[in-house]
């Protein structure tokens, strides 16, 4: 039977993340906003209040959290940063494709020690010339006895100046195209690798994102993480359990940018009376209301599906496009309704329109996922 209410123990963590992004998020986002450094501090103590790798498994160290559950606490956490959240978030990306694929091996080796103490991972797919076009990629790992040397740049990293260990996809075979690519855990101290500088983004200025390049880094067999040739089939799996968190983060923000709004409205008077008795303004905040209640349906149904252990590549695709969108439109109307003081620094909601925006882009930009949605529609209707 289908439901809507969560459980007292839901409730309980879905309250425990919002006390946090109360408490220790959103009094400092302003101050890592402009001074761009990474938050390691809050997010320890995230890590320690357990809203932090909750999904690795029990037999790991871990919560066992479903994909559901992290997108309350994703939900939650954004709406007081979405640069801190991302920070914090990225371990999910870089977890999911070993928890998906990776041995028992790879698990404790590297899943495990995430519970014991605060460590950081990062996902390297993105290149200079290949975003979208996972394909393009030109980073490569050659087989060599026993390891394999891995020389390529990988571009816009989260977490690669902070992380402990990275994941990789690179070709093994070129010729044989998204089919001929492989995936790799490794440690970041491992020699050869190089970590560029922290780029100056637009927003979520708080994530730490830069290059790295691998120039003949040796891997060991043993970090091959599945078999040759299944890299791109495991990056795809592990954006199914990723994809609905991220857009639960851009719900978020855009809760916090409709707060922020329909305070405002209340408060300011134009013509004798607040704003927020003028159609035109009270509309603009039922529309960012209705949609940010159907971003998060989206988000739930997501969710649900893949914890229940059905494929949920559409409809991940779905929230992931439809919640991004929506942060981007209602941070945008909530700079609106502000007028000149919601294009002031002095207001939350011009750091929230700069954040807003990577929703559009990362982990799949907003074109390639109505791709994903559009190909799954053709199929079927053929």
């Amino acid at each position: 039977m289908v439901g809507f209410l969560l459980t007292p123990e839901q409730k309980q963590m879905q309250q425990l993340a919002r006390d946090f992004a109360r408490r220790e998020i959103t009094p400092h986002a302003s101050h890592y906003d402009e001074s761009g450094e990474f938050p390691r501090e809050i997010c320890r103590k995230a890590w320690e209040l357990g809203l932090m790798n909750g999904h690795i498994p029990e037999q790991f160290g871990g919560a066992g959290l479903g994909v559901f559950d992290s997108c309350l606490i994703a939900e939650e956490i954004a709406r007081g940063c979405t640069g801190i959240g991302t920070a914090m978030e990225a371990n999910n990306l870089a977890e999911a494709p070993l928890i998906v694929a990776g041995s028992e091996e790879q698990k404790k080796t590297f899943l495990s020690p995430m519970n014991e103490e605060l460590i950081f991972a990062a996902y390297c797919v993105t290149e200079p010339s290949a975003g979208s076009d996972v394909a393009g990629i030109k980073t490569t790992a050659r087989k060599c006895g026993d390891e394999y040397i891995i020389n390529g740049q990988k571009m816009w990293i989260t977490n690669a100046g902070v992380a402990s260990w990275y994941y990789v996809l690179a070709y093994t075979d070129p010729a044989a195209g998204h089919r001929g690519m492989s995936a790799f855990v490794i440690p970041r101290d491992t020699p050869g690798i190089t970590v560029g500088k922290k780029e100056s983004n637009m927003g979520q200025r708080a994530s730490d994102t830069r290059s790295i390049i691998f120039d003949d880094v040796k891997v060991p067999a043993a970090n091959l993480v599945g078999a040759e040739g299944q890299g791109f089939k495991i990056c795809m799996s592990a954006f199914d359990h990723t994809r609905p968190l991220v857009a639960s983060a851009a719900v978020g923000l855009a809760r916090s940018a409709m707060t922020s709004a329909v305070r405002y409205a209340k408060e300011r008077s134009a013509f004798g009376q607040p704003i927020s008795s003028f159609q035109a303004v009270s509309f603009m905040l039922a529309d960012m209301d209705k949609d940010i209640e159907a971003a998060r349906l989206l988000c739930w149904k997501a969710a649900w599906l893949i914890d229940q252990g059905h494929r949920n590549t559409r409809e991940a695709a779905i929230a992931k496009a439809f919640a991004a969108d929506v942060a981007m439109r209602v941070a945008t109307d909530a700079v609106q309704v502000l007028g000149g003081y919601g294009y002031s620094k002095e207001y939350p909601v011009e750091k929230l329109m700069r954040d807003a925006k990577i929703f559009q882009i990362y982990e799949g930009t907003s074109q390639i996922q109505r791709l994903i949605i559009s190909r799954h529609l053709l199929e079927v209707q053929e």
